[in-house]
């Protein structure tokens, strides 16, 4: 399912319940989102899912399976090195027999002049021009070669850039795996479903319509121009199209209470609560145990200048932070409930006390990423830390004190993602529930470059799902499996025919240009909205044009153009007479009279649509009478808006017949509004 912008992936895996239940799916892409991973058995069967997470594994590839276009870019990369290389040693060549020149000996004060050796120079000269013929003919030949290894060069270069992502891009492989862990019968066969959402998969609407000249109907064919850098080729897929978008928000808003009366304290919110009695003798044991062996080798996390390897010594415990009233901070943030001294609720289960005596520093064990694990936490306070690794971001600055009852952000409420915190965390968070924030700096690199794919410049007359489909969303189900490579540019895929009303109407607005005009009207007879896109228009089997196509409703009606109809000729002719009404002749009239002339060089009939404009007023003394059988055009039935005082003429023309067409109108002035040496005409 191709949204506005990503998309979520459906896969199927079939086999028997494995002796422990836990099942492995490889081939998962590293853009993977690892929080919208979910699994469900199909079948009616009495297994059932218990856990679906993500792990990452890395395995080095071999010598023998380097992509065959990064090795042909390497390949032209050193034959154009060589290229250039001989091409400018050519040049060298051509420079220094350039250079060659008749050079006389130095003659002295008192020795009489030489005679110029005239033969001696012109076989020089014979010599130079003969030896540089043959230079620049070689230099042509190897001007070309290289233009030849460059112009190879750039189409690998670009095959490359636009190579499937699928691929890995170095010579590590890493492999994205989700493990489910299932709970039935051992041997049971069970068909499995895994749904996760992945970035860098755009799509905009297009569409093919053919049509028969004369003809009442025709085919339009939706199609979609998609373009994936997700990391995975979408083979043999079957591929399916919403305008929605994928990251807008879907939980339903919290409408705070209104209470009338005393003020009453605001509640504690219901996600906290004190912590329980007796969790600091829980890791009693733990702290008696002393470090583990093997975190004598293991960098220490205490200071800024500590050297991987080294073995702490006693150090003093740092000052403790101060005691923020926020929701989420540290140690003391919260007042207990009912005043207890000496004990202070942390988040989602209150906090240890403080210790009374200095503390050994525990060596600190580093975390697969390379970051190492400090005591203090993603909330701790004035804590020293360690370096961080390049590429790793560092964890967000506590809350800022504030005044009140604990107030929870949205993380802190995500109580999927919160994480109970092992003893090695210290005694300000062992053994509480915080948001787990791990960054995975090489993931989030896989998720900018799948981005990347938004920023496609869009096919000529495309529009963007979101922006023509308005306030409503549409879902289009292709009705074939597709395929669609991890390259990162647009491929077309049919998505199905749409039926669709379509007739032939001519079209000309001679007072503008006395030309008519063929429009295709198309009417939606579908419960869906066309979205606005490319259409091409073939009629009788020949490709006529690329039009835009708006954004069409559900019984919505609009008109496409094919261009001039040569073979329907309309002349206007135009006359106007100017007199005098009333008692005293102080009215002016204004009597405007238009001749249209339609003439059918085509062997079927036709109906031609003409379009005149009367004018428009706001003074209740200037009247307006109109003298023609046109009539008003109906406003709301379509996608097109007319006007005020457009006026239309509907004609129906045999195949080499002619219409006429009489029509006007008189304009009434008062003689004290009348414009002395004014335009009458317009």
């Amino acid at each position: 399912m191709v949204y506005a912008q990503g998309a979520v992936c459906h896969r199927l895996a079939r086999g028997s319940v494995p002796p422990d239940g836990r099942v492995r799916v490889t081939g998962l892409p590293r853009s993977l989102d690892a929080g919208s991973l979910r699994a469900r058995v199909l079948n009616n069967s009495g297994v059932r899912v218990t856990e679906a997470r993500v792990e990452v594994e890395a395995e080095p590839l071999g010598t023998g399976t380097l992509d065959e276009s990064r090795r042909e870019v390497e390949r032209l990369s050193d034959e154009h090195a060589a290229a250039l290389a001989r091409r400018d040693r050519q040049l060298g060549l051509v420079e220094e027999v350039r250079a060659l020149l008749p050079v006389p000996p130095a003659r002295r004060r008192e020795d009489p002049h030489r005679l110029t050796p005239v033969d001696a120079w012109l076989d020089l000269a014979d010599f130079v021009d003969e030896r540089l013929t043959g230079l620049h003919a070689r230099l042509t030949e190897l001007e070309e070669a290289l233009r030849r290894v460059e112009h190879e060069l750039a189409v690998a270069a670009d095959r490359l850039a636009h190579a499937s992502t699928d691929a890995p891009p170095a010579h590590v492989r890493t492999t994205v795996c989700a493990v489910v862990a299932l709970d039935g019968t051992c041997g049971e066969d069970v068909e499995l479903e895994l749904e996760y959402g992945v970035p860098g998969a755009v799509w905009v609407p297009g569409y093919r319509l053919t049509h028969r000249e004369g003809g009442g109907t025709g085919n339009l064919v939706l199609r979609a121009s998609v373009a994936q850098r997700t990391g995975e080729d979408w083979t043999g897929v079957r591929v399916a199209l919403a305008t929605a978008d994928l990251r807008r928000r879907t939980d339903l808003p919290r409408l705070r209470s209104l209470r009338i009366g005393r003020r009453q304290p605001a509640p504690a919110p219901s996600g906290w609560r004190e912590p329980p009695a007796g969790l600091g003798d829980l890791f009693t044991g733990y702290d008696a145990a002393g470090p583990p062996p093997a975190a004598a080798a293991a960098p220490v996390a205490f200071g800024a200048g500590s050297v991987p390897g080294s073995v702490p010594g006693p150090v003093p415990p740092p000052p403790p932070p101060p005691a923020p009233r926020g929701y989420g901070g540290p140690p003391g943030a919260f007042p207990v409930p009912g005043g207890a001294a000496g004990a202070s609720p942390g988040v989602f289960g209150g906090a240890m006390p403080a210790p009374a005596q200095p503390v050994q520093a525990q060596p600190v064990q580093a975390r697969p990423s390379g970051r190492p694990r400090t005591g203090g936490g993603p909330y701790a306070a004035s804590a020293p830390m360690a370096p961080e690794a390049p590429g790793v971001a560092v964890p967000p600055p506590p809350p800022a004190p504030t005044a009140g009852p604990p107030r929870p952000s949205g993380a802190e409420l995500d109580y999927a993602s919160l994480v109970l915190r092992g003893p090695e965390d210290g005694a300000g968070h062992r053994g509480r529930l915080f948001p787990d924030s791990p960054f995975d700096a090489v993931a989030a690199e896989y998720r900018r470059r799948a981005e990347a794919v938004a920023a496609l410049p869009l096919p000529g007359h495309a529009v963007r799902p979101r922006e023509s489909a308005g306030s409503f969303d549409h879902r289009f189900d292709a009705a074939a499996r597709a395929d669609v490579p991890s390259d990162g540019t647009w491929h077309t895929i049919t998505v199905g025919e749409i039926p669709v009303g379509l007739r032939t109407e001519y079209l000309c607005v001679p007072s503008v240009e006395q030309t008519v005009y063929a429009t295709l009207v198309l009417s939606n007879a579908t419960g869906q909205a066309l979205l606005a896109g490319p259409v091409e228009v073939t009629v009788d089997d020949d490709f006529l044009l690329t039009a835009a196509l708006p954004t069409l409703a559900a019984g919505g009606v609009c008109r496409v153009g094919l261009g001039p109809a040569e073979g329907i000729r309309v002349t206007r002719r135009t006359n106007l007479r100017e007199s005098t009404s009333g008692l005293r002749n102080n009215t002016t009239v204004l009597d405007h009279r238009v001749h249209v002339e339609l003439a059918n060089r085509l062997a079927r009939p036709v109906t031609v649509e003409v379009r005149e404009r009367v004018p428009v007023t706001s003074e209740p003394d200037v009247r307006i009478e109109e003298r023609a059988d046109w009539t008003a055009p109906e406003d709301g039935t379509g996608s097109e808006h007319h006007a005020p005082g457009t006026r239309v003429w509907r004609v129906d023309l045999p195949a080499g017949g002619t219409a006429a067409l009489d029509g006007g109108y008189e304009i009434r002035i008062p003689a004290g509004k009348a414009l002395v040496g004014g335009n009458r005409r317009s």
